[in-house]
This record gives structure tokens, sequence and C-alpha cells, in this order.
């Protein structure tokens, strides 16, 4: 019987190790997801300066014993479109949602609303994204779940979707709301 050398099987063990990992990574939750050294811990301070004369942000909001989505948009950001019509329905529902324009041009921030609609309790620009630093955002949109006690519950980076806040964020603010 010939003997097999041994680097004539090491082709095939590579690439059954390659395939393993490329099979596992496509059914991970959500192989998009970033990473948040935030969840589980409390929400950085909100230090934003006013977006026209819509409703400021109160800084005991977070810890008013209210679940709370922190969203963070701009007016040139296409994904912040999409997710909109969610936002609106939520807001609709009652849920407390505040907008953090990220570095914008007030003018437009504020035509974006115009022409698209409110859904943000209360709003504040942050034209540098200092307190976008202070949360981890890497780019908009991003919306944080908030317990009422001011501790984030979950990070979502992208539009929120029907089908994201189904699977991801009505999840996170249950979860929220039984604590």
């Amino acid at each position: 019987m010939a003997r097999i050398p041994p680097l004539v099987l090491l082709p095939p063990i590579i690439f059954a190790a390659l395939a393993g990992l490329f099979l596992s990574g496509m059914y991970r939750d959500d192989p998009n997801a970033l990473p948040s050294t935030l969840e589980g811990r409390d929400a950085p301070e909100i230090v934003v300066s006013k977006l026209g004369n819509l409703p400021e942000i109160d800084p005991d909001v977070l810890t008013n014993g209210e679940v709370t989505l922190v969203n963070y948009w701009a007016s040139w950001c296409a994904p912040c479109r999409v997710e909109h019509p969610q936002l609106m329905r939520l807001a609709d529902e009652g849920m407390t949602i505040l907008g953090i324009n990220y570095k914008d041009d007030a003018s437009k921030a504020l035509g974006f609303l115009d022409e698209l609609g409110d859904p943000f309790t209360a709003v504040g620009a942050d034209p540098k994204g200092r307190t976008a630093l202070n949360w981890g955002v890497y780019g908009v949109p991003e919306t944080f779940v908030v317990d009422g006690n001011g501790r984030v519950v979950l990070r979502f980076a992208g539009p929120v979707t029907a089908q994201i806040y189904e699977k991801r964020i009505k999840p996170a603010i249950e979860a929220a709301s039984a604590e």
C-alpha cells in the first residue's frame, strides 16, 4: 500500500478549516454588529447644543424611570432617511426618542425634520462629534436603547427598519422595561 505524503493532505485540511470559518460566520446572529463597550454600563453624559427652536435634551431624561432611545442622525445621511418612517411610528406609539444631530449644518438638519417629520421628544446638535465619540458612535445612524436607570441596554449601528425593530430593538426595549 502506498503511503500518502503529509504535504498532500495540507491543502484539503486548510480548505476545510477555512470553509468551516466561513460557514460559522454566515450563521452568526448579526454579522454586521459592531461591538459596544457601553452595553451594560451607564450612558455617557449628553452634551449638545440647541438645534433651532426644538425642545432641548434634559440631562436627567435618561434616569427618569422610562426606557429611552438615543438616535444619532444627520441630514446628509441616506440611511437616516431610510429609518425615519420607523422612528416616526415609534414616536406615534409613545416611545421617547432623543435625537442627536451629528456633524451637520443646523439649517439642513431643521429642513430634514421639516420635510420628513420630527419623531424626537427632544433634539440636540453635536456639530463636532464630541458627544458621539463618548458614546462610541462609528457613524450615523446609530441607536441606543437606554433603560430607566440610564444604563445602555443595546447599541445598534445602521438604520432601524421594521425587521431590525422586531428582532433587535423591541426585545431590548422589553428587557429594559422588565428591569
